[in-house]
C-alpha cells in the first residue's frame, strides 16, 4: 500500500488521503476555518462600494466633487397634478386649489423641506394640462423610503378631494419604498429557495438522505465562510449587495457540483467492488483532481471580471473567486475526512421508493447511452446537426443591442409608480430623471462663473438638448452649484444619449469651459448609463482575451493536449454564444417571452453579456473537465478511443444530469423575479447549462473526439517542457485493475 501511495502524486489524491487518514483533525480545522472566517468578517464589518468608485470618467468626478464637499444631496420627489380630461388648465381655480392643497399637505407632514409651486418654478406643461410641485426629503437619501409613507398619504388626501384631477408623487424615495414593498423580498425568496430546491434534487439522485445533505452542508458553510472572507476583504476592495447575491448563487451551484462529483464517484468505485479506504483513494485521485482543475479553471475566468476597472464587477469577480476557491478546498479535504467517518452511514435516510434503483457505474444513464450509440455510429451527421443547431441559435446575438432598462422596461405596467413615471415623462421629457451639472469652482458666486451658469442655462435650451426648465441650486458654502437639465428624449435612452453628448460637446465647451478653473462634470441616469457603456466597451476585449488564453493554458498543463485545449474553448465559446442567442430571441425580440413569464424589453441590460460570458466559461468547465477526464482515465487504462470516450461519457452522464438540473434549477429561480434584468441573468444562466450538459457534453464533444481519434491527445514535441499536472489520473496505481466488461463497465467483484 505504500508504494501504491507513493505513486499518487498529485495535489487532490494527497489532500483527499491526509484527511481520510486523520479525518476528525480535518473536520476540525474546516469548522475552526469557517467559525474564524465568519467571527472576523462580523468583526470587520462590510465596506460597501461608494458612489464615487462606481465607474470612472464624468459620473466618478461628479461623485468625487460632492463627496469632497460633504454635500448629502436630498432624496427629491415630485407630485404630478394633472388634467383627467382636455378641460382644466393650470391656470383654473380648481387646478390652482389643488397646487395649494399638496403643498400644504406635504408641508405639514414635517418630512419635506424645499417645497416649490409650480407658479415658482415654472414647471408647467406646455399644453397647460400638467404641472409639477418639487420638494426634497429631509434626513439621508439612502434611508428616505422608510420615511416617505406620511407624504404619500397626505398626496393620497389631496387626490381624494380632486376626482377631476389626477394627483400623484414619484421620486427616490417613494420608488424606493414601493419597489421594496413589491420586491424587496425577491431576492431573499430566491437566495432561500435555492437551497431546499438544491437538496430534494440531491434526494432524488442519492436516494439517500445523509448523501443528499452533504453536499449541500459543505456549500453553504463554504458560502458562511465567503460571507466572513468579504468582509474582511472589503476594506481592500469594497463589496456590495449584488456581489452578495452572485456569490451566492455561484457558491450554492459549484459547491453541491463539486461534492457530487466527489461523492459520486467514491460511490461507485465502492458499488464496483473497492473497499472504502480505496474507493476514498481513487475518488480523491480522479474526481478530486478534475474538482481542483475546474475550480481553479473558474477562478481564473472569474478573476477576468477584475479587468473591467468597474467596481461592481470587480466585487462581483472577487467574491465568485472566492467562494469557487474555498468550495473547492473544501471539497478535496473536509469531504473524504467524513466520507471516511460516516461510512456504509452515508447510506442513512434511505428513500423508499427510490431504493430499488440502481446507482453507480453508468447503469442509471440508459438514455445516454442510447444517444452515445448513435452518435458515435455518425459522428460527421452529429457535428453538424450539433453545432448547425447551436449556431442557428446563436445567430440572433449578432443583433443584439445593451442599454440600461428604464423603469418601464424593468417592471413593466405592473405598478402604479411606473405609469406615473411614463405620464410626467410625456408631460416633461426628461424631466423625471435630468442630467445633472456639478460644478465647482473657486468662487461660485463670482461674476463670470455666474454669467457662465446663466449661458449654459440659456444654451441648454436653445442647443435643443433641453425643453426646460433648467433649475440651478447653489451651495454657497461648498462653491458648489447643481445644474439639473431635462434631456429631450426622456426616457428613450438613445435619443436622450443625444442630448447629453450636445451638453458635453457644444453646450458646456461654449459656456463653462470658458471659465477658468471651473470643473463640470455631467452625471444622472443618462450620463451614468453611456459611462457605463462606455467603459464596458473598453473591458470586454481584455476580459475576453485574459479569460480565454488562461483557459487555454490550464486544459493545455491539465491534459497535456493541446487539441483538447482548443476544442474546450471552442465548445464554450459556442455554448455562450447560443446563451446569447436565446437572450436575444428572448427579451429582445420576445419570441417565446412569455413562456419564461417575461416581455420582449427590445434590449440586454447593459453588464449581462460581460458577466455571462466570464460566469458561463468558469462554470461550463465544470462539466468538461469532468467528462473529459473520465475519458483520458480510460485512455490511459488501454481503452480505444472510441471505447474510451462511450467509458467517460456514459459513466458521468448520471453526475453530469444531477449538476446540471440543480445549476438550472438555482439559476432559473432568478428567473422568476420581477425585475427583467434578473429574468434575463437566470434564464441565460439556466438556458447555456443545459445546452452545455445535453447538447455539447451528450452529442458535440463525443462527436468531435470521436472523429479527432487519436489526434485528441496530440502535443507537439516542443511542448512537452510544459509542467505535466496529469498525474493523479491512474487509479490502477493505488488499487490494481478491476474487471471490465466488453463495453468498458466496470464489473462488481
Amino acid at each position: 500500500m505504500g508504494n501504491r501511495e507513493a505513486r499518487v502524486r498529485g495535489l487532490a489524491a494527497r489532500a483527499g488521503g491526509w484527511s481520510a487518514r486523520h479525518r476528525w483533525a480535518a473536520v476540525g480545522i474546516w469548522v475552526l476555518f469557517v467559525v474564524l472566517a465568519t467571527g472576523l468578517g462580523s468583526a470587520a464589518g462590510r465596506v460597501d462600494v461608494k458612489d464615487s468608485d462606481q465607474l470612472k470618467g464624468e459620473t466618478h468626478t461628479a461623485a468625487r466633487i460632492i463627496e469632497d464637499a460633504g454635500i448629502d444631496e436630498p432624496a427629491s420627489e415630485t407630485v404630478l397634478i394633472q388634467a383627467r380630461g382636455d378641460g382644466l388648465k393650470a391656470t383654473d381655480p380648481e387646478f390652482r386649489d389643488a397646487v395649494t392643497a399638496v403643498v400644504r399637505a406635504v408641508g405639514k407632514t414635517g418630512r419635506v423641506t424645499d417645497v416649490t409651486s409650480p407658479y415658482d418654478a415654472k414647471t408647467i406643461s406646455k399644453d397647460g394640462r400638467s404641472a409639477l410641485v418639487q420638494f426634497d426629503m429631509r434626513g439621508e437619501s439612502d434611508t428616505a423610503g422608510e420615511r416617505v409613507e406620511p407624504v404619500l398619504e397626505a398626496v393620497e388626501g389631496v387626490q381624494q378631494e380632486h376626482e377631476a384631477l389626477r394627483i400623484e408623487e414619484i421620486g427616490g424615495a417613494s420608488m424606493m419604498k414601493t419597489f421594496d414593498d413589491a420586491f424587496g423580498d425577491d431576492f431573499k425568496k430566491a437566495e432561500y429557495s435555492a437551497v431546499p430546491v438544491a437538496f430534494g434534487i440531491l434526494l432524488i439522485a442519492f436516494g439517500a438522505l445523509v448523501a443528499a445533505l452533504l453536499p449541500v452542508a459543505l456549500a453553504l458553510t463554504a458560502i458562511m465562510a465567503t460571507m466572513g472572507l468579504m468582509a474582511v476583504v472589503s476594506h481592500v476592495m469594497p463589496m456590495s449587495e449584488t456581489a452578495n447575491s452572485v456569490m451566492l448563487l455561484v457558491g450554492m451551484a459549484v459547491g453541491v457540483d463539486y461534492c457530487l462529483f466527489y461523492l459520486r464517484r467514491e460511490r461507485e468505485e465502492r458499488e464496483a467492488g473497492r473497499d472504502a479506504q480505496t474507493a476514498l483513494r481513487i475518488a480523491a485521485a480522479t474526481s478530486g483532481r478534475a474538482i481542483v482543475v475546474s475550480g481553479v479553471t473558474v477562478c481564473v475566468a472569474m478573476a477576468g471580471m477584475l479587468f473591467t476597472g468597474l467596481a461592481e464587477f470587480e466585487a462581483m469577480g472577487l467574491a465568485s473567486l472566492i467562494v469557487v476557491a474555498v468550495a473547492m478546498v473544501g471539497s478535496v479535504t473536509v469531504l473524504p475526512a467524513l466520507l471516511s467517518l460516516l461510512g456504509e452511514r452515508v447510506e442513512k435516510g434511505r428513500i423508499p421508493f427510490l431504493r430499488r434503483r440502481k446507482r453507480g457505474t453508468g447503469q442509471d444513464s440508459r438514455f445516454w447511452t442510447a444517444v452515445l450509440r448513435r452518435v458515435l455510429a455518425r459522428p460527421v451527421l452529429s457535428v453538424v446537426v450539433a453545432a448547425g443547431a447551436l449556431l442557428a441559435v446563436a445567430a440572433p446575438a449578432l443583433g443584439m443591442k445593451t442599454q440600461q432598462l428604464t423603469l418601464d422596461q424593468e417592471f413593466g405596467d405592473s405598478l402604479p409608480i411606473v405609469q406615473t413615471y411614463n405620464r410626467l415623462n410625456e408631460a416633461f421629457p426628461g424631466g423625471s430623471e435630468p442630467a445633472e451639472v456639478v460644478v465647482k469652482a473657486d468662487d461660485i458666486n463670482a461674476p463670470q462663473v455666474q454669467s457662465a451658469l446663466a449661458d449654459f442655462r440659456d444654451r441648454a435650451i436653445s442647443s435643443g438638448a433641453s425643453r426646460g426648465p433648467v433649475e440651478i441650486k447653489l451651495h454657497d458654502a461648498q462653491n458648489v452649484a447643481f445644474v439639473y437639465v431635462p434631456l429631450v428624449g426622456g426616457s428613450d435612452l438613445d435619443r436622450a444619449g443625444e442630448s447629453l453628448d450636445k451638453l458635453r460637446d457644444e453646450v458646456r465647451p461654449a459656456t463653462l469651459g470658458k471659465v477658468e478653473g471651473v470643473e463640470a462634470p455631467i452625471t444622472g441616469q443618462v450620463a451614468g448609463s453611456k459611462d457605463f457603456n462606455d467603459q464596458l466597451a473598453g473591458a470586454v476585449v481584455p476580459v475576453f482575451a485574459f479569460v480565454v488564453v488562461f483557459a487555454f493554458v490550464l486544459m493545455l498543463l491539465s491534459f497535456r493536449s493541446l487539441t483538447i485545449a482548443v476544442t474546450s474553448i471552442v465548445l464554450n465559446l459556442l455554448s455562450v454564444g447560443a446563451a446569447y442567442g436565446i437572450l436575444v430571441a428572448v427579451f429582445q425580440h420576445g419570441w417565446g417571452a412569455s413562456l419564461v413569464g417575461a416581455e420582449g424589453v427590445g434590449a440586454i441590460i447593459t453588464w449581462l453579456p460581460l458577466f455571462l460570458f466570464v460566469i458561463l466559461f468558469g462554470l461550463s468547465m465544470d462539466y468538461h473537465v469532468f467528462v473529459v477526464s473520465r475519458i483520458r482515465e480510460a485512455r490511459l487504462r488501454g481503452l480505444e478511443t472510441r471505447d474510451a470516450i462511450r467509458h467517460g461519457v456514459v459513466t458521468t452522464a448520471g453526475v453530469v444530469t444531477s449538476a446540471a438540473v440543480i445549476m438550472v434549477a438555482v439559476f432559473a429561480i432568478f428567473g422568476t423575479l420581477s425585475m427583467q434584468s434578473m429574468k434575463q441573468m437566470g434564464v441565460g444562466l439556466a438556458a447555456a447549462v443545459l445546452i452545455d450538459a445535453t447538447i455539447i457534453r451528450g452529442v458535440l464533444l463525443p462527436a468531435v473526439m470521436a472523429l479527432l481519434g487519436e489526434r485528441n491527445w496530440y502535443l507537439p514535441r516542443w511542448l512537452h517542457r510544459l509542467p505535466d499536472l496529469t498525474h493523479d489520473e491512474t487509479p490502477q496505481a493505488i488499487a490494481g485493475p478491476a474487471a471490465h466488461d466488453d463495453e468498458g463497465e466496470p464489473v462488481k467483484v
